[in-house]
């Protein structure tokens, strides 16, 4: 609101209810782990709700953090890979993927989780 940015957030089931097409300039998908068959339905969604230009932004984490990290779901069929996010970006120009490694602190020590990244944004 101090920069004069309208933003229009939504609370909803995106296992359900997919975001109206064409109209937002930025979609977030954080730490949403999903059966694979639900995350396919809802990248898609992501993808077509974009406007031209706008960019999704998925992060979660990252499937490789069962061996390499610390915390998160121990489910290595709801874990994300920077390829299979991509996969579901049809049409998108991918501008970063990757897998990320993100400090945080557990008993006093800091040791890495590793996070799925993607930014991808729809050609203008």
């Amino acid at each position: 609101a101090r920069r004069g940015v309208p933003v229009d957030w939504r609370v909803a089931d995106v296992t359900a209810d997919a975001p109206e097409p064409g109209r937002y300039d930025l979609v977030l998908v954080a730490y949403l782990h999903l059966p694979a068959a639900a995350l396919a339905t809802v990248l898609a969604g992501a993808r077509d709700a974009l406007r031209p230009g706008g960019t999704v932004v998925v992060v979660g984490h990252d499937r490789a953090n069962l061996e390499g990290g610390v915390g998160g779901p121990r489910e290595p069929a709801i874990l994300l890979t920077p390829e299979e996010v991509t996969a579901g970006l049809d049409g998108l120009r991918v501008r970063r993927a990757e897998t990320a490694r993100r400090p945080v602190t557990v008993d006093g020590d800091t040791v890495d989780a590793l996070d799925t990244v993607v930014v991808a944004t729809r050609p203008a």
